[in-house]
């Protein structure tokens, strides 16, 4: 698999973009799409040396696979990490349509498997399964996905969800033997799928007791399958920098000041609602231990927003939280999907100090443990 972090246990960064200015501190505003800040933010991300950028699925927002494409024909390294909800096209479809993303982009597609945490946004497009349904039909879903991309002649299944019958594998993926999986949902039944299927299992920043656990448990899954050894994982943070340690937490504390006057306008919704999926009340369980539950860890936002998305930050200059980066690292965290609270501007930094500043410690990392393999023989 072509999946940055396979290989020496390097290290991926991945941004994400949106088609217009927004996050929890800018309220979208305008058309759907501003074209213009959508190609500057692919730019940014493709100069600043992220190895992906995560294109989110939104029940209300424009299409992903459509936003990827007209990317690819705007940058030259950056890779498409394309969020899919199984359950509104066809497995055989999407597999064509990941394929040919993978041509389009030579070779720089990926697929981001979400389930669907939330039943009202389900509805929007028509789903009305219960969560453990839909996470039983992804687990056909992404057989089938596979199955089409390796595959050298017509693929027939018949299953409780889809009944397929010659499905045809002539769009190959650039990338053999497929295009990487990467996988969302913290849940029992997101977490048997998981251990099943993700080349890289995605969660939320959260301290690092509750990422030793579930980074356990999604290996525990993964070796009913002999892939404890495989399975990867990505964390997503929101890191908050500045040139000191004391003007980056005063930056934090004026970010959340801010959500709290936007609340309604960016569409947060009340913080005292419970959350419908699991990784939000992960993230939630994380802030009942305080704003500062431990280092750089940061959970106001998280705990003001309900803890809608990844929320958590890490506050401190870039080498400090380059530094939390690594603590993560020594836990078995390869991937980090980051993403700034000012989405452009923070893309741009991060891409200047904290991307260089977390792989070189990555490699010496690398490179103190050779040396301790060989001084043990």
């Amino acid at each position: 698999m072509t999946v940055p972090g396979s290989h020496l246990n390097d290290v991926e960064f991945i941004g994400m973009v949106q088609p217009r200015e927004q996050s929890e501190i800018h309220p979208p505003h305008g058309e759907a799409i501003d074209l213009g800040y959508f190609r500057e933010s692919m730019r940014v991300h493709d100069e600043g040396g992220f190895d992906r950028v995560l294109i989110g699925w939104y029940s209300n927002g424009p299409d992903g696979f459509l936003l990827a494409t007209d990317a690819a024909a705007h940058t030259k390294h950056v890779g498409f990490l394309v969020a899919h909800r199984p359950g509104f096209l066809a497995p055989s479809l999407a597999a064509r349509s990941y394929a040919t993303l993978d041509q389009l982009s030579n070779g720089r597609a990926a697929i981001h498997v979400i389930s669907g945490g939330d039943d009202v946004d389900q509805a929007r497009d028509g789903d009305w399964l219960g969560k453990d349904d839909r996470y039983a039909r992804t687990d056909e879903y992404v057989d089938i996905l596979k199955a089409i991309w390796t595959g050298t002649k017509p693929v027939d299944h018949e299953g409780a969800y889809y009944r397929i019958k010659g499905a045809s594998p002539e769009v190959r993926t650039v990338q053999k033997p497929r295009i990487p999986v990467y996988f969302g949902g913290a849940s029992e039944a997101a977490l048997r799928v998981a251990g099943k299927h993700a080349d890289v299992y995605a969660l939320w920043g959260e301290t690092q007791a509750q990422v030793r656990e579930i980074v356990g448990r999604v290996r525990e899954e993964a070796a009913r399958y002999g892939r404890e050894h495989e399975v990867r994982f990505s964390l997503s943070f929101r890191p908050i920098l500045a040139e000191t340690e004391e003007a980056a937490w005063a930056k934090a504390e004026r970010i959340l000041g801010r959500v709290r006057e936007v609340r309604g306008q960016a569409a947060l919704g009340p913080a005292n609602k419970a959350p419908a999926n699991a990784g939000s009340q992960r993230l939630l369980a994380a802030a009942e231990r305080g704003d500062r539950p431990e280092g750089r860890l940061y959970t106001a936002i998280a705990r003001e927003t309900g803890a809608r998305g990844n929320t958590t930050a890490l506050v401190g200059t870039p080498q400090q939280v380059a530094e939390a980066f690594l603590e993560y690292y020594d836990l078995g965290v390869t991937t980090f999907l980051i993403r700034g609270f000012d989405p452009l501007e923070d893309a741009a930094e991060y891409g200047r100090t904290l991307l260089p500043l977390t792989k070189r410690l990555v490699a010496q990392r690398i490179a103190e443990r050779a040396a301790h393999r060989v001084a043990a023989e």
